[in-house]
């Protein structure tokens, strides 16, 4: 029997996410993350489409292969997840390099993450992509989605403080 731990590892990440779902959000704070969430969906799904579409990135291995080229697992689940757990425990009270260090230390795990992935499994491949690129894009979209669910629940706190 030739186990496949790409699969494994997919399975995993099923697992792990909704486990830190469970722990990372309060019961208080559903709303909140659940607006997050879904709105960060849809961008990274869109986005997801459009860079494998392009050919930038390949998911070799992936739930939904008939269905999409794009990795499901990451674009549906995995970042919009860590994305509603990065707005409620978001800094607001710290200062703008405080809160700078905050997206730093998001866009960085997860792009040390992707790119363990890239080299060491068949999940994802670059084609035409870069870490740099990946670090840059979860920045702008972790600030987009920042802006809307600030704007959602006109928060009275400024997202970048002085």
């Amino acid at each position: 029997m030739n186990i496949n731990y790409n699969y494994i590892l997919i399975a995993a990440e099923w697992i792990i996410i909704p486990c830190l779902l469970l722990r990372f959000i309060p019961k208080n704070k559903l709303r909140e993350a659940s607006v997050a969430f879904i709105f960060n969906q849809s961008i990274t799904w869109l986005l997801g489409l459009f860079v494998v579409q392009l050919r930038l990135i390949e998911y070799p291995i992936r739930l939904f292969s008939y269905a999409s080229r794009s990795s499901f697992s990451f674009e549906y689940l995995t970042y919009p997840s860590l994305c509603a757990i990065f707005n409620i425990h978001y800094p607001t009270k710290k200062s703008f390099f405080g809160q700078f260090m905050y997206y730093f230390y998001y866009c960085t795990s997860i792009t040390i993450l992707e790119v363990f992935v890239e080299k060491h499994t068949e999940i994802l491949k670059y084609i035409h992509w870069t870490w740099y690129i990946t670090w840059i894009t979860l920045c702008m979209t972790f600030y987009i989605t920042r802006m809307f669910y600030v704007w959602f629940f006109k928060l009275n706190t400024n997202v970048v403080k002085d």
